[in-house]
């Protein structure tokens, strides 16, 4: 598959993601990458942030490739239980890292409205990254919305939150979950075709 056939779709999570975030030095480097911006960073509404999502997909012509992190993946998961199947057969895989578990006792206020997690089958390869020590989700949870999902899942050692206060500026090393799942997609699309 062609990066230059791809529209990498950059979806982050609650509070935005800052300038020194591994997204955005992704965004700058991949070909073809669009940034979804979101209304209120802070205050996050579920139904928002989902319509900002079939926006940003319905908008290209391109096949999609989503790239989210953290609130960005739950949102993820709940588009893909509602979109249009016309909407779903663009996007040719999610890569999802550090998703949040919304569900858990110390989340954050601002997250409780995108609970539950979606537990249904995603309806396009996904790749979970998650870490052994992500305040933001246990592994065991990281590895239940993976499986719920039907995700691989990939779990780094003492990483956090995969985020700039963890030391994940660029995050170079990711590129690899990204070209892997984007070769599952291409396979998985041949056998479609």
């Amino acid at each position: 598959m062609r990066t230059d056939s791809i529209r990498y779709l950059i979806v982050p999570g609650w509070q935005g993601s800052s300038a020194e975030h591994w997204q955005h030095h992704w965004h700058a480097n991949l070909p073809n990458s669009h940034w979804l911006e979101q209304a209120d960073w802070i205050n996050p509404s579920r139904e928002d942030w989902i319509a900002a999502l079939d926006s940003a997909v319905a908008q290209s012509s391109k096949p999609v490739v989503i790239i989210a992190h953290s609130l960005g993946c739950i949102t993820v998961a709940h588009w893909a239980g509602q979109a249009p199947v016309h909407l779903l057969r663009r996007v040719q895989g999610a890569l999802l890292v550090a998703p949040a578990d919304v569900e858990r006792a110390n989340r954050p206020a601002a997250l409780a409205g995108f609970a539950p997690v979606p537990r249904a089958l995603l309806p396009f390869p996904s790749q979970v990254v998650a870490s052994d020590n992500d305040p933001a989700a246990s592994v065991g949870r990281a590895l239940e919305m993976a499986r719920d999902w039907g995700a691989e899942a990939g779990i780094l050692t003492g990483a956090g939150h995969i985020n700039v206060k963890s030391g994940h500026r660029r995050w170079e090393q990711g590129f690899a979950y990204l070209y892997r799942l984007q070769g599952r997609a291409q396979r998985s699309g041949l056998r479609r075709a």
